[in-house]
């Protein structure tokens, strides 16, 4: 297998989650008895733990305390969406040449299992981008994938956005991915940021990639819990009783 490096942006503050944890950020907030990013990095332990790259930003002395010299830095200055994130690490990766996984603090749902699949199956098939998809009906606000009329990737549409035609697609974007290293840093320059927000989103990605010619495939897990993340109180103990469920099974 080619060489394989991770990219996990941790950088927000998490302010509808600051009444139950005070200043902690955003991706040290406890899922159990464990702040998240730990169970992300876990999930992601298959790639060697020098080769992770955790964006930081707010609080960021209490991510480094905690994990210590064993992962990669970097600093996120200012929050300005998922895509400037993983620009923030272009001089990290300026001179890597395979894989990059990009997974969220926030996240701590995803399986190793299948990570490790989805990053197997994404050099074997040659692919510039593959990014992971589920079906969750619960999940009513998630991303869309939008399939063109040969069934191939033609772009993700932000919940928000959709059409009440959209909204009816059952095929929901993770939000994790794995690029090409080249090929992703080659286009993140070329990110638009024209939204209410003003960020750069790196779901754009993959449809810039299709414009250019680039191949972009997609995988799909079975667990559409999977995707959930935390941005609530609620969604917190959605993904407290989900662990609690799944560790059970396994006893």
């Amino acid at each position: 297998m080619k060489a394989i490096r991770a990219i996990v942006p941790a950088a927000g503050k998490g302010s509808r989650l600051q009444k139950i944890s005070g200043d902690l950020p955003k991706a040290m907030f406890s899922v159990g008895d464990r702040p998240m990013l730990e169970i992300v990095l876990e999930n992601i332990s298959f790639i060697e733990d020098k080769d992770i790259c955790i964006v930081v930003g707010c609080g960021k002395e209490k991510i480094l305390s905690y994990f210590g010299d064993r992962y990669c830095y970097v600093e996120q200055k200012q929050q300005l969406g998922t895509g400037h994130a993983v620009m923030a690490c272009a001089d990290e990766f300026r001179d890597f040449d395979g894989s990059v996984l990009i997974t969220f603090g926030d996240m701590p749902l995803f399986r190793r299992e299948e990570l490790a699949e989805m990053c197997r199956l994404h050099e074997e098939n040659g692919a510039d981008c593959t990014l992971m998809t589920a079906e969750n009906p619960s999940l009513t606000m998630w991303a869309r994938v939008l399939r063109d009329e040969n069934g191939r990737f033609a772009r993700i549409v932000e919940g928000k956005d959709c059409t009440p035609e959209q909204a009816k697609i059952k095929e929901l974007f993770s939000g994790v991915m794995v690029f090409n290293s080249r090929a992703l840093f080659e286009i993140l320059p070329h990110l638009g940021c024209a939204n209410v927000q003003k960020e750069y989103y790196v779901t754009e990605v993959p449809e810039l990639m299709v414009a250019r010619g680039m191949k972009v495939d997609t995988y799909f897990t079975k667990d559409g819990d999977d995707l959930r993340g935390v941005n609530t109180p609620e969604d917190l103990a959605v993904c407290e009783r989900i662990l609690k469920e799944r560790t059970a099974v396994l006893v």
